[in-house]
């Protein structure tokens, strides 16, 4: 505990609660679901790179989301896993926490962005497959992920100035395995009932700010889709945007539920759960939902493969 008139200059991370042996095997679980996390969206990054027939908007942006899969979990995972290791060296410094957390934050607000123009790509494509070369040309594509990540980055800044301009004398323990907002809060000795209602607003204007266009794109293809005569033409179409569709269910259920909440130093350990969801399951999933049910990624990945193979031979 501190004094009622000094700042905490570092924080002890709490973690997770139980024995040595539930680290163990939490450590090794989390260090599994990391290792195929990392690997997976890397091969997504190098074959949507070097493979000539995944040179279109859909595996650019796609390419761009596995890059912000893999920054965002390494942003805390690595200090996590370390910490079920040696739980007594789990001290952050002030100045880490900040840089932690708006990179944890600024990431986040990129993904969301890129994923509402995924959807609005998936609508072109769908809707209007005879300008979606002119429309999606690649000069939009670049600036649509040069604005993506420059509105994560740039919409955090305040988020983040605001929470580390408060006096955090109640306590040095967060208890959580990353700096969380909510904690920071909670260990605050300021009022915090203006700043929780302006970053409860900035949550949602990001969040559903990014929903919209999706939920609007997502309307026009189902009606399209369902327009086509043909069983085979629709499945063929609704395959299309399936991956894309599931991965939007996932992030924005755990993002409405972790940030659009006015009071965000409630309900610890759920808060738990769904920063475990964000960080370590989603950027899990990615490379499967993206890839396994997708026929022109596996050939072209197959196709790397047996270069490679060759290249070792010879």
């Amino acid at each position: 505990m501190l004094g009622n008139y000094s700042s905490a200059t570092e924080f002890f991370l709490l973690g997770f609660p139980g024995s040595q042996e539930v680290r163990h095997i939490l450590f090794t679980t989390f260090f599994f679901l990391y290792s195929v996390t990392v690997i997976g969206n890397m091969v997504i990054i190098v074959t949507v790179c070097v493979d000539k027939h995944l040179q279109s908007p859909m595996y650019f942006f796609l390419g761009h989301l596995s890059v912000l899969e893999v920054l965002i979990t390494s942003t805390a995972v690595p200090s996590m896993l370390w910490g079920l290791l040696l739980p007594s060296t789990q001290m952050i410094s002030l100045t880490a926490c900040a840089a932690q957390l708006y990179l944890y934050l600024s990431l986040g607000t990129s993904e969301l962005a890129l994923m509402g123009a995924m959807a609005v790509d998936r609508y072109v494509a769908v809707c209007h497959p005879l300008r979606y070369n002119t429309v999606m040309s690649s000069h939009t594509c670049i600036w649509v992920v040069i604005m993506s990540w420059g509105f994560g980055f740039l919409s955090e800044i305040w988020s983040v100035y605001a929470t580390f301009q408060l006096t955090f004398c109640k306590s040095n323990v967060l208890d959580h395995f990353y700096c969380d907002r909510g904690q920071l809060l909670k260990v605050s000795c300021d009022d915090t009932l203006f700043t929780e209602f302006i970053l409860f607003l900035m949550a949602v204007f990001i969040i559903i700010g990014s929903l919209i266009p999706t939920i609007v794109s997502y309307t026009y293809i189902v009606s399209t889709i369902l327009k086509i005569p043909s069983a085979s033409g629709q499945r063929k179409s609704f395959s299309t945007c399936a991956s894309h569709f599931t991965y939007v269910v996932i992030v924005y259920g755990s993002c409405l539920f972790l940030y659009v909440r006015p009071k965000q130093t409630q309900a610890t350990e759920y808060n738990r759960v769904a920063s475990l969801l964000v960080l370590v399951v989603t950027p899990f999933l990615n490379p499967f939902i993206f890839t396994l049910r997708n026929d022109k990624f596996i050939q072209a990945f197959g196709d790397g493969m047996k270069r490679c193979y060759q290249l070792i031979k010879n």
